[in-house]
């Protein structure tokens, strides 16, 4: 599955981009160059990020599932416990 980013989101991550290379390496990318190299982390290491962020939210579902007996656990033949007040 490719990882694509929205037109708005895309144009600030090359400016994120193009100013880490200038304040880190003191390197001018130009839009290209800056656009080619997010297209490159995307393709080539986005996926571990993707494939992680998936991973980790199963383990949060299956979690939750495992939880569910005791989270909407009802105990039966309850009625003579709680009207017993009444008499």
């Amino acid at each position: 599955m490719a990882i694509k980013l929205e037109q708005g989101l895309q144009k600030e991550a090359v400016a994120s981009i193009q100013r880490y290379l200038r304040d880190n390496f003191d390197a001018e990318a130009g839009s290209l160059q800056a656009e080619s190299l997010l297209h490159f982390f995307l393709e080539e290491v986005g996926p571990l990020v993707y494939n992680a962020a998936i991973h980790d939210a199963q383990e949060q579902l299956q979690s939750r599932v495992a939880e569910l007996d005791i989270d909407c656990h009802e105990e039966p033949f309850g009625y003579w416990t709680k009207n017993t007040k009444r008499r």
